[in-house]
């Protein structure tokens, strides 16, 4: 099934316990992010309000008792995107998520999916889907699915990834 608009975020916010995201790509192409991208590749700047909408449902899902985390892999050098996505990882860090880089670099695959998804309460499958130049085509509810295979992605990209502000502090990012 497919999912966007406010059928996605009501989907989104019915998780019980935990949502996890692979991410799998050096860059996206986020329309709505455009003009925030555009003015920090010009200023090296970030500045995103407290009241930002991704931020309150982040600290929401925590106050509610909700784990919300991601592992980024990637490899470096980094690309001008990944340099503004760990600006942007600083904000939703602080609000409670729990963001990890998964640094390729050097190093080979742990046996994750090049495929980006989230995945709700290790029951519920959602693939992301994008263009060559990371503009997202769509996602799908994977309805019926064993759900194990991205239970142990999710596991292993865990296991293997740093926490953001460690691989920050050690890469001197």
């Amino acid at each position: 099934m497919r999912l966007d608009g406010d059928a996605w975020r009501q989907f989104f916010d019915s998780f019980t316990r935990d949502a996890f995201r692979l991410e799998t790509l050096p860059a996206y192409n986020v329309g709505s992010e455009k003009d925030e991208y555009d003015n920090f590749l010009t200023t090296a700047q970030l500045d995103i309000p407290d009241d930002d909408p991704w931020l309150a449902r982040v600290r929401k899902f925590r106050e509610t008792g909700r784990n919300i985390a991601r592992v980024h892999v990637i490899t470096r050098p980094l690309t001008d995107y990944l340099r503004y996505e760990f600006a942007v990882y600083r904000h939703t860090v602080t609000a409670g998520e729990d963001v990890r880089i998964l640094d390729l670099t050097g190093q080979s695959n742990p046996g994750l999916p090049a495929q980006d998804f989230w995945l709700f309460d290790d029951a519920k499958v959602v693939r992301m889907y994008y263009a060559a130049d990371g503009t997202q085509l769509g996602r799908e509810f994977l309805e019926g699915i064993d759900p194990a295979p991205y239970v142990r992605w999710k596991e292993t990209a865990l296991r293997h990834a740093e926490p953001f502000t460690n691989y920050c502090s050690k890469q001197r990012i």
